[in-house]
């Protein structure tokens, strides 16, 4: 289980949830899954935010899956994946960072998901603290991750 911002290509004239439940309500969870089918513009987001995150944050791990474009980031701060099919991505950071230590992953991440909004055009949104990226409180979120890690640690170890 991972702390998990989420990044979607807001449909035109609707909001983040709107286009959230519009997407859930059309999942089929007894349908295959269909590959990634990226447009020139999508690789061409991807390849710009790889190259940004490599310049403004450090080195960083890619691979690509049928079903997305992944990204391991393994930095002073901490780890976290993101993950990218062209109208959506998700950053999942593990509970392994306990009160103040959550600081500092939080940052990171908030800061490269407002790269994956500038350079892919999609809007993400912290659920965990109901809160969009752009505008977010990384405090906030760096609180909740701090306190969820700090409980699985004492309670479940």
């Amino acid at each position: 289980m991972t702390y998990t911002i989420m990044f979607l290509r807001v449909l035109p004239e609707r909001t983040f949830d709107e286009t959230l439940e519009e997407i859930n309500s059309a999942y089929d969870p007894d349908a295959d899954l269909k590959p990634m089918n990226l447009t020139d513009e999508d690789r061409a987001g991807w390849d710009r935010l790889i190259q940004r995150i490599l310049r403004e944050a450090g080195p960083v791990t890619t691979e690509e899956f049928p079903y997305s474009l992944t990204l391991w980031r393994d930095g002073p701060s901490g780890h976290f994946q993101l993950d990218y099919d062209g109208n959506s991505a998700t950053i999942d950071i593990p509970y392994r960072y306990p009160g103040s230590e959550a600081s500092p992953i939080m940052a990171e991440a908030y800061r490269i998901g407002r790269m994956v909004e500038e350079e892919c055009g999609l809007e993400g949104y912290d659920g965990e603290v109901e809160q969009p990226v752009r505008t977010g409180d990384i405090e906030v979120a760096a609180s909740r991750l701090g306190g969820l890690a700090r409980w699985a640690q004492e309670t479940l170890t």
